[in-house]
Order: C-alpha cells, then structure tokens, then sequence
C-alpha cells in the first residue's frame, strides 16, 4: 500500500540538523542566519499554508524560527542531556505549532508555539534523563522540574520546606519525598558487567529484568500502520453522501449503539433491503481506498 508522507515529515526532510553541518555550533551559526519574518510575512505564510497545503511556506515558517528552539533548549542545560538532541526535539515540537498555527487568531507564531517546543522537550528530558521514568503524571512532572531546580538550591529538604514545596505545587507532602528520592537515585547499567570478585555484588538488572512488550520498531510499524488505515477510513467517509456516511457510521462505527437495517429503513422511508444495498454500496466504495 502507498503511503503519503506527511506534512510534518516532509518538512522534516528539508531542515538543516547538527550531525549535517558537522558540528552543533555550526548548526546554531547557520539557523541564526535565518532572518526573521515581518508578522506580515508571517500571516501570509501561514495562510499559503493552511489554504494551499504549500509546504514550502511551511518551511519557511519553521526555519525562521529554528534560532527560538535553540534559545528555549539552553533553557534545558543540567540535565545531562546533549544540547543538540534537545534542539531536534523542540524542532519537531516547532514544526506541530506550525501545522496547528491559525492566522486567523491574532498572535504571533513564536508565543503560540512555545508550548509545542517545552512540551517535546519536556517528554525527552522525562524518558531519557533516567532509565526509570521518575515521573508519569500531570503533577509528577510539574514536581520532577520545579523541585529539582529547588533542590540546587536548598540541597536535602526540610520539612518545613516539604511542607512550602508541597503547598506552592499543589501536591501532598508524601509526593515531594517521593520525588526527592527518585531525584536523588543513583543511575545502574542495564546490563553492566558483574564484579567477579565480589560474589555477594548484586546482578545488574539485564540478569532479572525481562519484557514481553514489542520491539520498538515493530511498535512503531504498527502504529504508523494504523493511522495509515484511520486516515483512509476519514477519507473514505468524507467520500460519500449523507445518507450513506451516516448508515455506515451507526452500522459499524458507534461501538454498542448499532442500529439495524429496519431502524434506519423506517427512519428514511425506505425498505431494509434498499438500507442494505445502500451499505453494500458504500462499504464497496470505501474498501477501494485501502486496497489501493
């Protein structure tokens, strides 16, 4: 089956990237060379994209704003993460803002799209800044980068300032000491080399740590697959008539609540034999995109 690539991946393809250039400094030198848009030149891109699908309004947009991701990625230094990989994560968070961004509401792109860029860079700092993730949900992650910038400051905490942390960030005492913990660990190779001479040294956890999970790239195959067909079947929706996008969509698409050939015959005044050759029909019709 042919896939169309996407807008966001071909982009992708034409932005300059550090390992390209030979170095990071020279990446940072070339992006800072991009002049910056006027917000008239700005709105009109946007708009050649939105209107026209032109992607080359759309690189446009995202190169002009490269020297941003790098202003917010130094923002990021100390966490034992490399610079250039945190600048080609909020590239891809720029890119989504520049797919997302609307003309129309009356701000500019950067204020809009600094929320794509912190939040790209915030989920490659949380699965990559430890093996264990240290933090999982909404108010765990609010805690793991305040706290640890608190942390520098005051060292081990109180419990006075447990109590003024907890307060400040809205959440119990008991998940600041959780944190502050998880933050305070100390890193184990996952498969580092046993100590011979110390028989009672423990195993390293590639020894006693096993996963039934899929290989990543056969996950990602698959999901990439899958949002493949879901775009088809948007397609092949959006390809029929009224009537026929709606027996299909109450036939098979609302989970528990199908409804049956005579329901929809009485409610179009029309038989159940008519309804059924409606849905054959459309099905038909639909079933050539995905063998296409």
């Amino acid at each position: 089956m042919n896939q169309t690539p996407t807008a966001t991946a071909l982009i992708a393809n034409n932005l300059p990237v550090p390992s390209a250039l030979g170095s990071l400094d020279a990446y940072i030198g070339a992006v800072y060379q991009i002049p910056v848009l006027s917000a008239e030149d700005e709105q009109d891109l946007a708009r050649r994209f939105r209107d026209d699908e032109d992607l080359d309004a759309a690189r446009e947009l995202v190169h002009s704003h490269l020297r941003f991701v790098v202003h917010v990625a130094r923002g990021y230094n100390g966490y034992g993460l490399q610079l250039g990989d945190l600048i080609q994560e909020g590239n891809i968070g720029l890119m989504k803002a520049v797919k997302r961004f609307d003309p129309e509401q009356g701000v500019r792109l950067v204020s809009f799209a600094v929320h794509w860029i912190r939040a790209e860079m915030h989920e490659f700092i949380l699965k990559n800044w430890r093996i264990v993730k240290v933090a999982t949900t909404k108010a765990q992650r609010k805690l793991f980068f305040n706290l640890r910038k608190s942390k520098k400051r005051l060292g081990w905490l109180n419990a006075e300032e447990v109590r003024t942390v907890a307060a400040d960030l809205n959440v119990s005492e008991r998940e600041v000491l959780e944190m502050e913990s998880r933050l305070s660990g100390r890193d184990v190779g996952f498969d580092a080399p046993a100590d011979e001479d110390d028989e009672r040294a423990p195993p390293s956890p590639s020894a006693y740590l096993r996963t039934d999970a899929e290989d990543p790239s056969q996950l990602y195959e698959r999901e990439d697959e899958e949002d493949n067909q879901l775009q088809l079947l948007r397609e092949g929706m959006a390809g029929l008539d009224e009537r026929s996008r709606d027996i299909v969509k109450r036939r098979w698409l609302d989970g528990d609540s199908k409804v049956t050939l005579q329901e929809l015959a009485d409610e179009y005044g029309v038989s159940a034999e008519r309804i059924r050759q409606i849905e054959a029909n459309a099905l038909k019709k639909m079933k050539a995109l995905f063998v296409a």
